[in-house]
């Protein structure tokens, strides 16, 4: 009998008690390949020397003191690293830490309502966001995220969201349309939609650079956020991306909003910045937000209180300068195509594979009931977490999903391996991820 609050009370979970490399160990000994991260989080393994280290040190030096009155010298570092490497266009931006990314996401919603009050544009309140979505478990956070399933439960406790479709080339694109109509009509959903509610009442729009938990690593098409840049600067509404999951990294790039060629107003970031060592997540707002309010009220109008906490900010720090010092963005792209390539020779002719999709270290494989016209899977059919249950049961973990279909439908299995992963492990993750899905589905 466990006192814990497990997801799942009925479950036989087992006992983590130590980890190699990219191996998590139980206490019978059985060791697992992490090839999720968790979801996308452990980006450096379970034991980095460098970053436990940080925090080691960091114990032994401050824990914690209260940013209503002070400031530390972790917090300011990671900030100043995060600010000089973000996306052009973001100027001398500033960085609030906060404790994961259901509260980040929270923190960026409240950030772009107080940018609109500050300039004396209060009738804006209005977020539109894109479904499938999610954006965290939180209530704004939730009403947000576009996911049928998840909001379900908590409907009537949730603010009014509107949601555009997001740009699934899988489901989305019409037969014979070309990449760039296709991002160009996706794109332009959000200026049908501003221009329905009214632009005046407009705050944010929130989207993924590339969707991760909800939709499986989904790419946006070529000249998607551009467009999306200029119908918000058209219209002075904010864009927020949320980096929670495709960041830091993860993509090939520290921004996965880089290789869009825009910056956002605001950004959030978690799982990949301290890599799991410390529970932390970033809002990184853009001297155009900034400016107001240094030049308004002077405040910020959301404190929580372990904001810019020194130790996990020194933990963050000392991963992201891992990152840096050891070149691994360039061995996420180069492990990213081993991966890519691996995972195509393998199920590219499956019959219940409609779509491999993704970039760098983050690709998910869509099953489907039929590939002909891409019918998923009934959602009581539980295919991708029978998928995930028979990849643990071989020693690996994934992540798997449902209802990037519809909400409901639609079953995907998630990889996200460690950027220190080596080109071995990644031919073992493909292999057991193809004997995972044997086990499941008879082809």
């Amino acid at each position: 009998m466990s006192n814990l609050f497990h997801r799942d009370l009925n479950a036989d979970l087992p006992r983590i008690v130590s980890a190699q490399g990219n191996y998590l160990i139980d206490d019978t000994g059985k060791r697992y390949l992490d090839a999720c991260g968790g979801a996308a989080v452990s980006c450096l393994g379970h034991d980095h020397p460098t970053v436990r280290a940080a925090i080691k040190a960091q114990v032994d030096t401050l824990a914690f003191a209260h940013t209503g009155a002070f400031t530390n010298q972790p917090a300011e570092d990671l900030a100043k690293f995060l600010i000089d490497r973000a996306p052009e266009g973001t100027g001398q931006g500033r960085v609030m830490f906060l404790g994961s990314g259901s509260e980040a996401m929270e923190a960026a919603l409240k950030l772009a309502r107080q940018y609109h009050v500050e300039r004396g544009d209060t009738a804006r309140s209005k977020v539109i966001a894109r479904k499938p979505s999610y954006h965290g478990n939180t209530l704004a956070a939730l009403a947000t995220g576009g996911h049928a399933g998840r909001r379900a439960p908590f409907a009537p406790l949730l603010i009014d969201v509107s949601h555009i479709d997001a740009a699934y080339d899988y489901r989305m694109r019409n037969e014979g349309e070309s990449e760039e109509d296709f991002a160009l009509r996706m794109a332009n959903l959000l200026d049908a939609e501003i221009r329905a509610l009214g632009p005046e009442t407009v705050m944010a729009f929130v989207a993924e650079p590339i969707v991760g938990a909800s939709l499986g690593s989904q790419p946006a098409p070529a000249g998607y956020f551009k467009r999306i840049r200029e119908i918000c600067d058209a219209h002075g509404v904010l864009y927020i991306a949320d980096e929670v999951m495709c960041g830091m990294g993860r993509t090939g790039t520290l921004f996965a909003l880089e290789q869009e060629g825009i910056a956002a107003d605001i950004t959030t970031t978690a799982k990949g910045l301290g890599a799991g060592y410390q529970p932390i997540a970033a809002v990184i707002a853009a001297q155009k937000v900034t400016s107001v309010i240094e030049q308004g009220s002077g405040k910020l109008w959301n404190g929580h209180t372990y904001m810019s906490h020194a130790i996990a900010t020194a933990g963050a720090l000392a991963v992201q300068q891992v990152i840096e010092n050891d070149d691994l963005l360039a061995r996420v792209c180069e492990l990213g195509a081993q991966l890519f390539a691996a995972l195509s020779a393998r199920f590219k002719d499956h019959p219940h594979v409609g779509d491999i999709r993704g970039r760098g270290l983050f690709w998910s494989i869509e099953l489907v009931a039929n590939r002909a016209d891409k019918a998923p899977f009934p959602a009581a059919d539980t295919i991708a977490p029978r998928i995930g249950a028979a990849a643990q049961a071989r020693g690996m973990m994934v992540y798997p999903s449902q209802g990037c279909a519809d909400g409901t439908n639609g079953d995907h299995v998630l990889l996200a391996p460690a950027y220190t992963s080596s080109p071995q492990e990644i031919d073992i993750i493909v292999q057991t991820l193809a004997d995972a899905v044997a086990d499941v589905i008879t082809p």
